[in-house]
């Protein structure tokens, strides 16, 4: 019989023998096993506390897990995770919650590993430009470290995220198109399996700058969103910080301009740090939810990083793009508090929408395709999303062929419902069709499973399941996410 043949027949068992024993509750005898690895203080099954664990930022409902545990160190966590691959528990790692594919929902119950008290940041080195940071530490938090030593580290996905959760779903941001995404920042990692053994995923205490040691284990851990381990350290790629940075927003009169006048800069080759993409509907939004007076049209947000002399260079370059393609003049951003304002507003975009819209759910789609599409499916989307008669704007990370729909959805309304999904579906095969991927950031989740069979094949989700079956024999981690249910 084939592996993954195999691995099906085991992982039903698996999954029935643990079903049975949720439905009847976690007994005395793993709590009390829990609680003897963790603290009493550092286990709960409490209603509120398990609901609080089982929903993200997205449009999923909660599905809350049967306990939570907090361990503070890898051994407690190698020790948890023992525990419950000896009972067929299911095993959810927990970050901030902030994801936007439903990655926490505990769609079986099980156990939440809620890693937000391992928050050391245990080494940094200058000279070398990585540090190596525990699973509680957030992005802000690492910033705010790395000020004084003139570095830091530029992913960012706009949500105050934990690092290791941002290396878990392959986080990016408006900060990729010059740094990155975590897959090009993510040097090693320290990830608890299935069963309680430690990995190291490019030796323990390696931090090279590049390798070609064997296969890379490290990236594919990176984006794993919690189904083949549990991270629990990572040691991050750190930049310099710029000499000077410089922020702009500058107004389309259409879609298809803007989007024209990212692809020039591109084309041209000016290192622009950030560049974003916001529709008419979507500044209208903005604007109310952050104070802000810029015009109600196709806008683009831009930034600059370099010498002082480099930015100039930058800017006058860029000038010429936008101008040629019947762009505003620019309003600048110089200093920090401006330029923090700017961006507070495009990272509280997903906000702005749930503001606006009260009491609905916000959808969040993510799709990228190569730059030479980026116009096509933008436009072709905008018209779409009318046609839909549908409540939604645009934003993205265009810089990258990265975009994104948040679309706002009655939830007592079946028919608009209907029609979000036809709209998301037709959105990611579109993607498809141009050569793209159906998520550019967000993972796959749980509402992606399928698209992500059409992006791959039927042989790469066999090599996908086969290695699923290798690391997590018994399907207890992270449950139900990214791979259909099996």
């Amino acid at each position: 019989m084939a592996l993954h043949s195999r691995f099906l027949v085991r992982s039903a068992i698996q999954r029935l023998a643990s079903r049975l024993l949720l439905k009847r509750g976690l007994n005395a005898h793993i709590t009390d096993a829990l609680r003897a690895v963790a603290g009493a203080d550092n286990v709960s099954t409490s209603t509120g506390v398990r609901e609080q664990h089982g929903k993200d930022e997205s449009y999923y409902q909660c599905k809350p897990p049967d306990v939570v545990v907090w361990p503070q160190n890898v051994e407690q966590v190698s020790k948890l995770a023992a525990i419950c691959y000896a009972n067929s528990l299911p095993i959810i790692p927990y970050g901030t919650g902030t994801g936007m594919e439903g990655g926490v929902v505990a769609l079986r119950g099980g156990v939440c590993f809620n890693l937000t008290k391992m928050n050391k940041i245990l080494e940094l080195n200058t000279v070398d430009f990585d540090v190596t940071v525990e699973p509680g530490v957030y992005r802000k938090t690492l910033n705010n470290y790395l000020r004084d030593y003139g570095l830091w580290f530029p992913v960012d996905p706009g949500a105050d995220a934990s690092l290791c959760g941002m290396a878990a779903t392959r986080a990016s941001g408006t900060n990729a198109v010059k740094y990155g995404t975590m897959k090009e920042n993510v040097i090693n990692l320290e990830v608890v399996l299935a069963d309680g053994k430690i990995l190291y995923t490019a030796g323990p205490k390696r931090r090279f700058r590049k390798s070609a040691a064997g296969y890379n284990l490290t990236n594919l851990f990176v984006g794993s969103e919690g189904t083949l381990g549990i991270i629990t350290k990572a040691i991050l790629r750190l930049h310099g910080m710029p000499e000077s940075i410089l922020s702009a927003v500058c107004t389309f009169p259409t879609v298809q301009a803007a989007v024209d006048c990212t692809v020039q800069i591109l084309q041209y080759g000016i290192p622009i740090a950030r560049i974003e993409f916001l529709d008419d509907v979507m500044m209208d939004m903005c604007n109310k939810h952050s104070n802000l007076n810029y015009a109600v049209s196709s806008t683009l947000f831009l930034e600059f990083h370099g010498t002082e002399k480099s930015l100039v260079e930058q800017i006058e370059a860029t000038a010429e793009i936008v101008k040629g393609n019947k762009g505003s003049d620019y309003i600048w951003a110089k200093n920090q508090e401006a330029r923090d304002k700017l961006w507070h507003a495009r990272h509280n975009a997903f906000y702005a929408v749930r503001a606006f819209c009260p009491g609905s759910l916000i959808y969040s789609t993510d799709v990228c395709v190569p730059l030479s599409k980026l116009s096509e499916i933008i436009v072709a989307t905008k018209d779409d999303l009318i046609e839909s008669k549908l409540t939604g704007s645009i934003v993205g990370h265009i810089g990258d062929g990265n975009f994104h729909c948040l679309l706002s959805i009655d939830p007592e309304d079946k028919d608009e419902k209907r029609r979000m999904k036809e709209f998301v579906d037709r959105l990611g095969r579109r993607a498809l069709a141009l050569h793209g991927t159906c998520t550019g950031e967000h993972g796959i989740g749980l509402g992606k499973q399928q698209l992500l069979t059409e992006e791959i094949g039927a042989v790469g989700m066999q090599v996908m399941r086969e290695i699923k079956a290798v690391l997590d024999p018994k399907h207890i981690m992270n449950p139900g996410k990214i791979l259909q249910s099996i």
